[in-house]
């Protein structure tokens, strides 16, 4: 069975299948460590607090290197940066495993990020195969929801199996960090022996002082973002870091639209079908990257504060595993909705269920099945948009760019993962002084937090509504609509 049959080089149902494997492992990296975080500190030999540091480096790293690698991706083939991204990945997982220093694992762990690059290119090089057959933006919107199912499976399987493993090898930390290792070595002859290759565009070009400049700025705003969470709101310097950070975006436009084949197109990125796609990216962000935590610690948090479900740790794992498992069906549903009615309304709604879901807290937050309800509708949505949004930016770019633009997405949802922790951590800290138990904080502080995720994903919907009706459709529908509007209009 093939998603396309009729014409060669079209998206197979095998290039699927074994970029699915990719994204399995993508996702079981994100869910392996989290339940083994109390065993890492004391194989470290660190504190709770210090743990921070490898989040806040690994997503300094991959907001950095993802646009660089994916446009090497559009210059020189996305499988083949795919491939190095993922040696780079195996060798630091594996150095994880090898190593109980707090710095040698906090470099590794940061390299590790390399992963976050995948889903971009894998989105890039499936549109790019599936262009020649008129058909490619649907068909690509159908495989990343696949793709998405993979990646949310996967977390499912690495949270589920870790810490089930390190009991079943007695506790055995560096025994216990190398199947991870092991399973991205794996994934590398997948996309060695059953990748196909994409076709760049001849005589491209590596705008360095463009990336340079990129890579100054971004580093400067997400340090600033991660510093503030971890220093709290009175490090004033953190604001200056941030305020650096986009200065130096003045200098960095200015010599961009000078350039004959730039780091990061603006001309393309301002264009109604992809600047709206960029933002909600950055939107969807706060809640995808930045809600999680305060959402488990208000499961958690004991109702003599007057709020919280008292929850235990595995109780709160089937919360987390409900909201997996709604990501999984907003991931399948997207491709239908979008067929049913068009991929801008299909966006459109999807942002919709992420604001309802975060609003409800507002006014369903004290029953279990209150909060089962808001998170699962909430998680529809957010499933929908991890593949959607790369998939809509690879639609709107013109060849070439695909790589680049569907990496931007990442980016700015690494932004607004950013902003929403370093937000979110000022925001609960703020009320702790009024809670009655030591690490709880206020149920105001909490319900800013959901109001704020909220409100972004509305400002999105917003925000789509001004993309053209036909963004992202295939040409073969294109071409219908506007064949039937003329006839209309005559």
């Amino acid at each position: 069975m093939s998603l396309v049959k009729e014409k060669a080089g079209a998206i197979t149902f095998g290039l699927v299948g074994f970029l699915f494997l990719v994204e399995l492992v993508s996702g079981i990296l994100q869910g392996f460590y989290v339940p083994l975080i109390p065993d890492l500190v004391d194989h470290l030999g660190i504190k709770d607090a210090d743990f921070n540091w490898f989040e806040a480096a690994q997503l300094l790293l991959s907001a950095i290197v993802v646009p660089i690698l994916a446009k090497c991706g559009d210059m020189f083939g996305h499988k083949r940066i795919l491939l190095i991204a993922t040696v780079l990945t195996a060798g630091s997982t594996w150095a994880l495993a090898f190593t109980n220093s707090f710095t040698t694992f906090l470099i590794a762990w940061a390299l590790q990020g390399f992963y976050v690059v995948w889903l971009p290119l894998e989105v890039a090089l499936i549109f790019d195969r599936g262009r020649v057959t008129g058909r490619g933006a649907s068909q690509t919107r159908r495989a990343a929801g696949y793709l998405v199912v993979a990646l949310e499976a996967g977390a499912i399987i690495g949270a589920l199996g870790a810490g089930r493993i390190f009991k079943a090898l007695g506790g055995d930390v560096q025994t216990t960090l190398m199947v991870p290792a092991v399973a991205v070595t794996l994934v590398f002859f997948a996309i060695l022996f059953g990748v196909p290759e994409s076709k760049p565009l001849p005589g491209r070009s590596l705008d360095l002082w463009g990336f340079v400049l990129l890579t100054i700025g971004l580093l400067f705003i997400t340090s600033g973002l991660t510093f503030l969470r971890i220093n709290g709101p009175t490090a004033w310097w953190c604001y200056l870091l941030m305020v650096v950070g986009v200065l130096i975006f003045i200098p960095w436009s200015r010599y961009e639209l000078k350039q004959k084949d730039p780091a990061i197109d603006l001309r393309v990125l301002k264009q109604p079908n992809m600047w709206p796609v960029q933002l909600t990216a950055g939107l969807v962000g706060i809640s995808l990257l930045g809600a999680q935590a305060p959402l488990a610690t208000f499961a958690g948090t004991d109702p003599i504060n007057g709020y919280g479900l008292g929850m235990a740790a595995d109780e709160i794992s089937y919360i987390i595993g409900a909201y997996l498992v709604s990501m999984i069906a907003g991931a399948l549903l997207f491709p239908r909705v979008s067929k049913w009615f068009s991929p801008r309304i299909a966006l459109i709604i999807a942002t919709f269920f992420v604001a309802t879901g975060y609003l409800l807290f507002l006014v369903n937050h004290t029953s279990v099945a209150g909060v089962f309800v808001n998170m699962a509708i909430a998680g529809i949505g957010s499933g929908a948009l991890v593949g959607a949004l790369p998939s809509a930016a690879a639609a709107a770019a013109p060849r070439g760019q695909t790589g680049i633009a569907t990496a931007l997405t990442n980016t700015t949802k690494t932004i607004g993962g950013s902003f929403a922790s370093a937000t979110f951590a000022i925001v609960l800290a703020a009320g702790a002084a009024g809670a009655v138990t030591a690490t709880a904080s206020s149920l105001l502080g909490y319900l800013t937090v959901f109001t704020i995720c909220g409100v972004g994903a509305l400002v999105a919907a917003v925000l789509l509504f001004l993309v053209p009706k036909l963004a992202f459709a295939d040409v073969e529908e294109a071409l219908l609509e506007e064949n039937e509007a003329a006839a209309v209009a005559e």
